[in-house]
């Protein structure tokens, strides 16, 4: 599993041998099985994790119903960084849809990797960056796509998802009722 993540890092930044060193003594392995959450609302968010196996949802209770807007996967790293980095309550909930292996750093422990290894810091600026970025392309797309320009999109960002993934939940994320999904998927395969 560390072998994924180390790769991961190194994508981003250059890591010395002693500085790998540091990093898989700082990341814990932890397991969440299918229905457990990585964060509950309310629950202050005290820890990142990188997904070595598994797949993850993103949701917000909104007056009893669940509306879905974020999923990830192997490969991506977990967190809600509204909660995470003022150490605040959540109001958003993070929950495994499949069986996960994931490493997971504590906020403390951060602190450390952003001290301890030399681009450390540059390392963390570039992963809130790409966060800020895609928050703020789901945030243009809800407010300017048609739902079926958002399951288009979705398709397209994550083909592999939609067999892993059950209708319910990627209705909830294009913002449609699963029976409107069920007529957009009807319509986007009578175009082919």
């Amino acid at each position: 599993m560390i072998n994924s993540l180390l790769y991961s890092i190194r994508n981003l930044i250059t890591l010395s041998p002693a500085e790998a060193n540091i990093v898989a003594s700082l990341f814990k392995e932890k397991t969440y099985k299918k229905g457990d959450f990585f964060l509950t609302e309310g629950q202050i968010c005290k820890q990142v994790g990188f997904i070595a196996k598994g797949l993850m949802r993103y949701y917000i209770n909104h007056d009893g119903e669940e509306k879905t807007y974020a999923f990830s996967q192997e490969n991506n790293y977990v967190c809600n960084y509204e909660s995470f980095l003022p150490q605040s309550p959540s109001s958003k909930i993070i929950q495994a849809l499949e069986d996960c292996d994931v490493l997971v750093i504590s906020h403390d422990d951060l602190q450390l990797f952003y001290t301890s290894v030399s681009e450390g810091e540059r390392f963390g600026r570039i992963v809130i960056g790409a966060v800020f970025i895609q928050l703020l392309e789901d945030l243009s797309s809800f407010y300017t796509d048609t739902p079926e320009l958002r399951y288009e999109k979705f398709i397209k960002k994550h083909p592999d998802l939609q067999q892993r993934i059950s209708q319910y939940h990627i209705a909830s994320y294009v913002g449609v009722k699963p029976q409107s999904l069920s007529r957009i998927r009807k319509r986007i395969s009578s175009q082919f």
